[in-house]
């Protein structure tokens, strides 16, 4: 089909991005301990409102503190469907979805919003091919919906650069100062190229970007400050503890250390996969998104002497570099019959093609991620007893899905706490026992949940590559082998005293 009858299709490319991304919420619903925070915070602001000794934070604070603005928008969003869920008497997983659902929704507007612009300054078949490629993508359609910092930031920078393409650039500031602010202070240093850009470009002045920085600070710290201290029972602007504790103490390198050009040899190819060289070759062939991707870029190099990396860190550089790469396909397609463009056209269609199906492969693999999710399910579905019972959920099952919004009411209750030593899984006289440890003294193992460990070739043309699934997430209980069900635990195992 000619790229110039897409066009008109281009809402329609924008129903396919987004199912997309909630087919990720349907298959991937659960979360992990990166996203713990802002997903116990939604939980709490929903189910226990007002009172603040209920909240999650004061048992489990994490490493730095977060602010509670993005949970609280999402709750108070999500808020009238979870109480019609709540009078039907609905698990509260169907929350779980709805917040996510949300939150997706927030990201897929400021994407539609960044694409509306794009379609504006450089036409249409860029605008589809935008859509086309994120579409192919996997890690920003499976992460736009996960309550993250990162994604809270990555909605803003898309807005900001949307106003920057519509020729705003005041509001471009506007808003990386608050997402630098408030939710992730490392934005600031994305601010510094494009306020540089903008300043060499002179579509600002000195004494204006100076103005419109120095009150959107201080109003977005006062904002944040006020809610946060509330929540946190103290004086608190939590993004400068952030950027105390991983640029000043440089702490974060104690979760790992990875090599310089790390972002642009892993993170960037597996997150832009075919529009990783297509985004290069944009700078060369449409001169006008070079003022756009410069910063970007220089973002990136400079986040890149950071010794701890994470791809999440620069999610919000994916789209701006989508258009360049989109500016690359659309001139490409326009000039296919021309000699010397064949060959890039044929290309472009393979690297597209290919795309498409790593992110089947990624989806896949991801889906198997969150066996603590999956067996806290499977625990709830297999005891319909009335009897009262306690869930004891160790630290891996409780970083691989397990949160406040998977747990019932009576008569389950659940026991988080740390470091237990093996004589105190019998002192606590748990029911059952989620963790990773295939036999306990004193209980019974009844299921073992894989979880993704891994990839293998075989010798398949139609599927050539297999996941490789493991055990990793067991499912304990104190009832003997002999009396359960065994339609109910099919792999109970009768393990020694």
């Amino acid at each position: 089909m000619h790229l110039r009858k897409l066009t008109s299709w281009c809402d329609k490319w924008d129903v396919l991005v987004a199912f997309i991304a909630v087919f990720h919420i349907y298959m991937a619903p659960y979360t992990k301990v990166e996203e713990s925070f802002n997903t116990q915070a939604m939980h709490d602001f929903l189910y226990h409102r007002h009172h603040l000794e209920k909240y999650d934070h004061f048992d489990f604070p994490g490493v730095v503190p977060r602010t509670f603005l993005g949970a609280l928008v999402i709750a108070l969003v999500s808020a009238p469907v979870v109480f019609f869920l709540q009078f039907l008497h609905l698990p509260k997983l169907y929350a779980l979805y709805t917040v996510r659902l949300v939150l997706g929704a927030t990201v897929l507007g400021s994407l539609s919003a960044l694409r509306t612009q794009v379609r504006k300054q450089f036409g249409n078949e860029v605008s589809a091919a935008f859509a086309i490629i994120t579409a192919v993508q996997f890690h920003l359609l499976f992460y736009l919906s996960r309550p993250l910092p990162n994604v809270f930031a990555l909605a803003l920078v898309n807005l900001a650069f949307a106003s920057w393409l519509s020729g705003r650039p005041l509001n471009t500031l506007r808003y990386l100062v608050f997402t630098a602010v408030v939710f992730r202070c490392d934005v600031i240093l994305l601010l510094a190229p494009v306020g540089l850009t903008l300043l060499w470009l002179g579509s600002v002045t000195l004494w204006g970007a100076f103005r419109c920085c120095a009150i959107t600070a201080i109003l977005s710290i006062a904002v944040t400050f006020t809610l946060d201290s509330v929540m946190w029972q103290q004086w608190i602007w939590p993004e400068f503890q952030v950027l105390w504790f991983n640029s000043v103490l440089n702490r974060s390198s104690e979760w790992g250390v990875s090599p310089p050009l790390w972002y642009f040899t892993s993170a960037l190819p597996r997150a832009m996969l075919a529009a990783m060289p297509l985004s290069l070759a944009g700078l060369f062939l449409e001169k006008r998104v070079v003022q756009y991707v410069l910063p970007v870029l220089s973002f990136i190099m400079v986040y890149s002497k950071l010794p701890h990396k994470e791809l999440r860190f620069i999610l919000f550089a994916v789209p701006m570099l989508n258009v360049s790469a989109a500016s690359a396909v659309a001139r490409i397609h326009n000039n296919r019959w021309k000699p010397m463009w064949t060959l890039a056209y044929g290309t472009c269609f393979i690297l597209l093609v290919l795309s498409a199906g790593a992110s089947v492969i990624m989806s896949a693999a991801s889906y198997s991620n969150y066996p603590g999710g999956h067996a806290l399910q499977l625990l709830h579905n297999k005891d319909l007893s009335s009897s009262p019972k306690t869930v004891h959920i160790d630290v891996l099952p409780a970083m691989t899905g397990v949160s406040r919004f998977l747990e019932r009411g009576s008569p389950w209750s659940y026991s988080k706490k740390e470091g237990l030593l093996k004589g105190d899984m019998i002192d606590g006289n748990f029911t059952y026992l989620l963790n990773a440890q295939s036999k306990v003294a004193g209980y019974h193992s009844l299921a073992a949940i894989p979880g993704y460990a891994g990839l293998r070739l075989q010798k398949s043309i139609l599927s050539p590559i297999r996941l490789v699934m493991a055990p990793q997430v067991y499912i304990h209980g104190q009832h003997n082998c002999d009396i359960v069900d065994p339609l109910r635990w099919p792999s109970c195992q009768t393990n020694p005293p």
